[in-house]
């Protein structure tokens, strides 16, 4: 059974003059455990509103998802937001971090909104930001770290809580190509490690190729990918 499964997914929003817009209309993906996959395509495709749906921060207009065979619709908001502190992992363009903690507060956040003792909650955080290769700056807040250093963090703070999927948003957008890479072999290697199941949309050519497998957003639907050679 996949992890993450989607069925028909379609998202209509109205528009200004009233008339509907369809941004997906259809959309069925699996994803399995531990599978790293990549979702490409033009700007404005509907890749960010897909992963919305999938990160249940938005509801579809139709279909269904399921995360370890738990429907999306069958829940509470209750439900739905200990399934997204819990359960899934969220890296973006921006990395969000609070600004008045530093590194390793940051990373035990989403473990003690989950109600983890604080003891447990920093050694966890230790173990991800170590991993990560920042042990020595977990002492040091946002504003005093690097771009790329504070990427790592959202990255340790995604899966600080062990999530079943990964969500990535454009994670590399706005880094320069070396620590593009340094954040891409981390995606990479942590996905294969822990098992999580990665679904990143990007239009990084290096880190697609990088995916088990490469979808392309086109017309609202997701289609199998010929390869990262023929990437627009």
């Amino acid at each position: 059974m996949a992890i993450l499964e989607a069925a028909g997914l379609r998202k209509v929003y109205r528009g200004g003059d009233g008339s509907s817009i369809e941004v997906l209309a259809g959309v069925d993906l699996a994803v399995q455990r531990g599978e790293f996959v990549a979702i490409v395509g033009a700007s404005g495709a509907g890749k960010s509103t897909l992963l919305q749906l999938l990160g249940a921060l938005d509801a579809p207009t139709a279909g269904t998802i399921a995360l370890a065979g738990e429907l999306y619709a069958d829940q509470t908001p209750e439900r739905l937001a200990v399934l997204r502190n819990r359960k899934l992992g969220f890296v973006f363009q921006f990395h969000h971090l609070l600004r008045e903690f530093n590194a390793l507060e940051n990373v035990m956040m989403p473990l003690l909104i989950a109600g983890t003792a604080p003891a447990a909650a920093r050694s966890r955080a230790e173990e991800l930001l170590a991993v990560v290769g920042l042990a020595g700056r977990m002492t040091h807040r946002p504003a005093a770290l690097s771009g790329g250093e504070q990427q790592r963090v959202a990255v340790a703070r995604a899966l600080v809580a062990d999530p079943l999927v990964l969500l990535a948003d454009e994670p590399s957008g706005n880094l320069d190509y070396h620590n593009s890479e340094l954040l891409h072999d981390l995606f990479a290697t942590l996905a294969r490690q822990l098992e999580t199941a990665l679904v990143v949309v990007t239009h990084n050519r290096l880190l697609a190729g990088r995916a088990d497998r490469i979808l392309a957003m086109e017309h609202g639907r997701l289609l199998a990918h010929p390869g990262v050679e023929a990437m627009p």
